[in-house]
């Protein structure tokens, strides 16, 4: 079999405790007025206000929006843009989580390219550049420092919804792992659960037709060559220190894996893509209004076990991520294996095991089979086709607790 790899990247990627020193002289050489997307707990810690002060004393002018709520609801957008714009930037900068950071892209595209938001919703609906960027996570978990999308919650509509362009990707992103220490263990556990199955779901997606024009026309292109290298990468770090650093978030060694994780997790899907479990979990979230992380980590195991048989090999690689011992044992038995260490994994850190225990309704499963099928570029990603029929097989089977068998 012929290889292809591809990598959608920033310019500059800076991991390491002690880094976000680097912030001041990184935006020195973009830009000398730096718009800063954050929240309201993280502007008054001592690390963001040192992060500030470095970006002043290299002589750039500052202005802050600490008003970033979860899940990214229009409305936060809007006064986030307003205030930008009575500032006048040439460079954002997203400090946080995956909704800071998210924001800043979206701030970054109605100010360099106007208009609705809504217009660049869907794959390559950016029409060019846009301002520089820079991102500095403090959790280690959506990946959204390296990746080409930002997630919206738009009311007009009952599920998320994604601006994907490479042009949002940041120029620089800066990861330190000492700014996560402050994350609670609960917030550690979703974050990391998030990140895990970003990087299963990028190791085990479809492989597209090997065309020159692939990435020119799927902001997603599926498994491929590099980004199977960063997959497993993360998924060998993220299982060696996810439930260490969710009992310990003080362990420096933990932290620093998980934070190395979640990177490479976005290295990988950021280029690949995910499926199915992420196609559900718009519609369950949507009804249940729980974390992403937690509902596509719940999703995660239901997801394996339906597309076990078409990804045997790279099940039985996940296990030997995640600390199986091959010995004599074949892929087939590693395959199931690999199932297993995702759903004790998961129940180590407290992770819902089923779509009821998140409360969704019962008499909703049809319709959120119906919603999740809409999501097409997920949908189109899994390495077994789905149908509407297949989705309500594996939600109900996530709802009651019991085994998936992929359809024929």
């Amino acid at each position: 079999m012929t290889q292809i790899g591809a990598l959608r990247t920033p310019r500059n990627i800076i991991f390491g405790k002690g880094q976000r020193g680097a912030l001041g002289l990184a935006a020195k050489s973009l830009g000398s007025r730096a718009f800063v997307c954050t929240d309201p707990r993280l502007s008054a810690e001592r690390d963001f206000s040192a992060m500030i002060d470095d970006l002043k004393a290299n002589g750039i002018a500052v202005h802050v929006y600490d008003q970033t709520v979860a899940e990214l609801p229009l409305t936060c957008l809007d006064e986030c843009i307003a205030s930008a714009k009575s500032f006048g930037p040439d460079l954002v900068i997203g400090i946080g989580g995956g909704s800071c950071m998210d924001l800043a892209k979206a701030a970054a595209v109605m100010l360099s390219h106007g208009g609705n938001i809504r217009d660049y919703y869907g794959e390559f609906k950016v029409p060019g550049p846009v301002m520089p960027l820079i991102a500095v996570p403090t959790t280690s978990g959506t990946g959204s420092e390296v990746t080409p999308v930002a997630v919206l919650g738009d009311p007009e509509r009952t599920m998320k919804v994604g601006i994907a362009s490479p042009h949002i990707i940041a120029h620089t992103a800066i990861c330190d792992p000492e700014l996560t220490y402050s994350c609670p263990p609960a917030l550690t556990a979703v974050s990391g659960a998030d990140a895990l199955t970003h990087a299963i779901e990028a190791f085990t997606a479809i492989r597209k037709p090997e065309t020159p024009r692939l990435v020119h026309e799927h902001v997603f292109i599926g498994k491929n060559a590099l980004s199977d290298h960063h997959a497993l990468l993360a998924i060998k770090r993220i299982a060696g220190s996810l439930s260490v650093a969710v009992s310990k978030g003080d362990d420096e060694a933990a932290r620093e894996d998980m934070m190395l994780g979640a990177l490479s997790a976005g290295l990988a899907f950021g280029t690949a893509g995910t499926a199915a479990a992420h196609a559900i979990q718009y519609p369950v979230g949507a009804l249940t209004h729980t974390a992403h992380g937690t509902g596509v980590a719940l999703l995660m195991p239901y997801v394996m076990d339906f597309n076990r048989a078409a990804r045997v090999s790279e099940f039985a690689q996940i296990a030997g991520a995640m600390g199986a011992a091959r010995k004599d044992a074949a892929d087939e038995a590693l395959s199931f294996a690999a199932i297993e260490a995702v759903k004790t994994l998961f129940k180590d850190i407290k992770i819902p095991a089923t779509l009821a225990e998140l409360g969704l309704p019962e008499d909703q499963l049809e319709w959120t089979a119906e919603q999740s099928f809409t999501a097409q570029r997920l949908i189109n990603n899994n390495p077994v086709p789905l149908d509407v029929k297949k989705l309500h097989h594996i939600i109900t089977a996530a709802y009651h607790g019991s085994s998936v068998k992929a359809a024929a």
